[in-house]
């Protein structure tokens, strides 16, 4: 009996092997263009008898394995279009010993939030972060990131996956809540008018922590705005930058909170971080209260991504993001280039989409338009809040995000120390496909391969 399912197994490399192999340009590599796009390269195989998966090795088609219900993953050698799959599998079930065949088929993960076809960063081929990949296994559950930034904001895309936070501003005047710390990280705004803050000009409030918050863990498959790339993550929102921006000491003290260490005065934090983003910095070298903070939180487990600047620069210039212990994240364009405001240099880790937004008459000849921005979550109000909205960004305050929902999406699977986060971010990187002077660190985030090699 065993010589009968063996010579089926033969059969399917001959009728492989001599199979007419229609494509979409006369050659073999558009035909393997289209089966791998369509999952048309594999096919499963069902015997009536397990015995008949030895000795498959033949012309035409390569054993790939036995799966765990007994039936054999094969791969075709050649290439096969749609049609060329339908003829191959129809004339393999005709053969003796052949219950079924099926292809391999590649699947997605799928959602339906109403405005993640703009989301190029999670999903386009080019420069995105291949998100989607990642997401066939993994989406961050039980695992919480601090946002150290503006605060919070109301919406309906993000409320069901945000925690209760702190507001870290002790100045009450910057924080235009009428006091100093406390138990509210809502975002007041950080607007100013012309003349204030060093600034000749005005400026309308940013609702910056919102946007990155809605970049990790915005609700996704709710029908409602863009994906959270960490969406079944929880955010942990702490406000320290309010007008003019925010104090070292602020900060400090919100880094280790959010990690899990004690603050006086503070009630302990009840949902410590295992990540935290930090979308902020300023020039100058690392302060020692920064560096404290951040060992501190990396010694109690948790992993430290900062952007690191707009200022095409140096990021040595730059703290935190030049601080020990962090990862330092530069930003790219939707082409796959350095993003032309993201500082580079030796102490990048890693690149993310950071997106531009500028008009064509800015940079002639380049495409940089508004729907080349990062999309999240927003409000609307000019300066104090008013409806929820979306709004795309740019900035490598929009390219840390997307390395903290990585983070997220790799915690959520297996226990790591930040160290071995660091390592696995650096390690899973792709090439960036366009070009980067200065330094992008070890290359553009690639969630799938992240996720699949951890």
């Amino acid at each position: 009996m065993k010589k009968r399912y063996t010579s089926a197994l033969a059969t399917l490399g001959m009728a492989l092997a001599g199979l007419a192999v229609p494509s979409l340009a006369g050659t073999a590599e558009a035909g393997q263009a289209e089966a791998a796009a369509a999952g048309y390269d594999q096919f499963i195989v069902s015997y009536s008898d397990s015995s008949a998966i030895y000795g498959l090795d033949r012309a035409g088609v390569t054993r790939v394995r036995e799966l765990g219900t007994g039936d054999v993953l094969v791969k075709a050698n050649r290439g096969l279009n749609r049609a060329g799959a339908a003829n191959f599998m129809n004339d393999l079930r005709k053969q003796p010993g052949v219950v079924s065949v099926e292809p391999d088929l590649i699947m997605t993960a799928q959602t339906n939030d109403s405005r993640y076809a703009e989301q190029w960063d999670l999903f386009e081929a080019t420069a995105g972060m291949n998100a989607p990949a990642a997401w066939a296994t993994a989406d961050g559950a039980g695992v919480t990131v601090a946002v150290i930034d503006t605060g919070i904001v109301g919406h309906s895309d993000l409320n069901a996956n945000v925690l209760p936070g702190y507001d870290f501003i002790s100045d009450a005047a910057a924080a235009r809540d009428g006091n100093g710390r406390d138990a509210n990280p809502n975002d007041e705004g950080d607007w100013y008018a012309a003349g204030e803050c060093g600034s000749a000009n005005p400026s309308n409030s940013s609702w910056h922590g919102s946007h990155v918050a809605g970049t990790i863990a915005a609700v996704s498959d709710n029908s409602n705005g863009i994906a959270g790339i960490a969406a079944k993550s929880k955010i942990v929102p702490i406000r320290v930058l309010g007008k003019c921006g925010g104090r070292s000491s602020d900060i400090a003290d919100a880094i280790t909170w959010a990690s899990g260490g004690k603050v006086t005065r503070v009630p302990n934090n009840p949902n410590p971080a295992k990540v935290i983003n930090m979308s902020l910095g300023g020039a100058g070298s690392c302060g020692s209260i920064y560096q404290r903070a951040i060992d501190g939180a990396v010694k109690r487990g948790t992993t430290v991504v900062v952007a690191a600047g707009n200022s095409n620069s140096d990021v040595s210039g730059f703290s935190p993001a030049n601080c020990n212990n962090v990862v330092s994240v530069a930003a790219s364009d939707r082409e796959g280039n350095r993003a032309f405001y993201s500082n580079f240099g030796a102490k990048i880790d890693v690149t993310a989409p950071g997106g531009e937004v500028r008009n064509e008459t800015d940079a002639p000849g380049t495409r940089t338009k508004p729907q080349d921005g990062i999309l999240s979550t927003i409000n609307a109000g000019l300066t104090t809040q008013t409806t929820e909205d979306y709004k795309t960004f740019m900035g490598t305050s929009m390219a840390a995000p997307h390395v903290a929902g990585l983070v997220a999406l790799m915690l959520g699977e297996k226990p790591l120390t930040p160290a071995q986060v660091e390592a696995a971010l650096k390690a899973n990187v792709r090439p960036l496909p366009g070009t980067c002077s200065g330094g992008c660190g070890t290359g553009l985030i690639d969630a799938g391969a992240t996720i699949a090699n951890i």
